[in-house]
């Protein structure tokens, strides 16, 4: 599928989503049942997670930067399993955790982590999240970090109903005066035990719905981080280092690399990536294109950011795409402890 097509299919996608359209198959109707027993033959061989069990990381991160002139960033996670961290053993391996980390580093200021997010959600579960987020009597998020997609695809909710319930999530965050960062539906044709032909299906329907979100997410103001193969060819070349003991979550080193590939456009939607860094490499194929189109490059390469950047035109909405250059997570603290332990 060219480029153009997919922006096509990720624009007919949003639009049912904006408009109350009816679902778009993600891979095609014909394949539907297909999909889905071969989606669930992979998850019994893959187990899905050998625990629920997700290591505790909120709290404090970058303590060395307390002080009174120093308030604490607030950051919070949103979504499914890849966003809590499932599939680690320790708090400070978890997704919240790098990023938080690397936030404090960066912006030399500690950084409060919150996750709300929950294992096994889909993108129906961010009312629920949002509704948590902004009831806390505490002071709303600073920035808001969302990775959700993957159930929607297995779970085979329609690719509109996802995209304006993400849409919604975004909209409500950004109102409150939160920033918004979310990492699109990854590659799910690099799970290692599943077999063609899902693996072509699963990919081609997790693209066209990260191409989707993308516009949903960009049309309300936030931006967007491809996670595609999480994160990188390094991925699927070395699924057995990358992925955790459940073949199915990534491993510690996958996540670290996934933290990697978001920490840059969380620091500048903060203002705090250098400004050199934000004007447009056309090394690096980077620049303005119409939103649609944006998104479906971004989705067909992983890591790849793309925010607002313009007035609609005559073609829609534009899109800054950029290829960010990764900084290395600084080496995670200790998770605070549970309240409870």
């Amino acid at each position: 599928m060219t480029s153009m097509s997919r922006a096509r299919v990720a624009r007919r996608i949003a639009a049912g989503a904006a408009y109350g359209g009816g679902g778009v198959g993600l891979a095609g109707a014909a394949a539907v049942g297909l999909v889905l027993a071969e989606v669930q033959l992979a998850r019994r061989r893959v187990g899905n997670g050998t625990s629920p069990h997700v290591p505790h990381a909120d709290g404090l991160y970058g303590r060395t930067y307390a002080g009174p002139a120093a308030a604490p960033l607030r950051l919070t996670m949103l979504g499914d399993s890849t966003a809590a961290g499932q599939g680690v053993h320790r708090g400070g391996q978890t997704p919240g955790a790098l990023l938080a980390s690397g936030l404090a580093a960066l912006a030399e200021r500690p950084v409060e982590l919150r996750t709300v997010a929950t294992p096994g959600a889909c993108s129906d579960d961010l009312d629920r999240q949002v509704a948590l987020v902004l009831a806390d009597p505490d002071p709303l998020p600073d920035i808001c970090v969302i990775m959700v997609g993957a159930n929607d695809v297995t779970h085979r909710m329609p690719p509109t109903r996802s995209v304006r319930h993400l849409a919604s999530a975004v909209r409500r965050l950004r109102t409150a005066g939160a920033e918004v960062v979310v990492g699109t539906c990854p590659d799910l044709g690099t799970i290692e035990p599943v077999r063609q032909p899902l693996r072509w299906l699963a990919r081609r329907a997790s693209r066209q719905l990260a191409a989707a979100q993308t516009i949903g997410v960009v049309e309300q103001g936030g931006r967007t981080v491809s996670l595609g193969d999480l994160l990188g060819p390094e991925f699927a070349e070395n699924p057995r280092e990358l992925f955790g003991p459940d073949s199915y979550h990534p491993s510690a080193e996958g996540y670290a690399t996934a933290a990697m590939a978001v920490l840059p456009s969380v620091c500048a939607s903060l203002g705090l990536w250098p400004a050199e860094e934000e004007r447009p490499d056309a090394s690096r194929r980077e620049g303005f294109l119409p939103v649609a189109r944006a998104a479906a490059e971004a989705a067909s390469e992983a890591g790849t950011e793309v925010a607002a950047a313009m007035p609609s035109g005559p073609r829609g909405p534009w899109a800054l795409l950029k290829r960010r250059r990764r900084r290395r997570v600084p080496e995670q603290e200790p998770a605070p402890a549970s309240p409870s332990s």
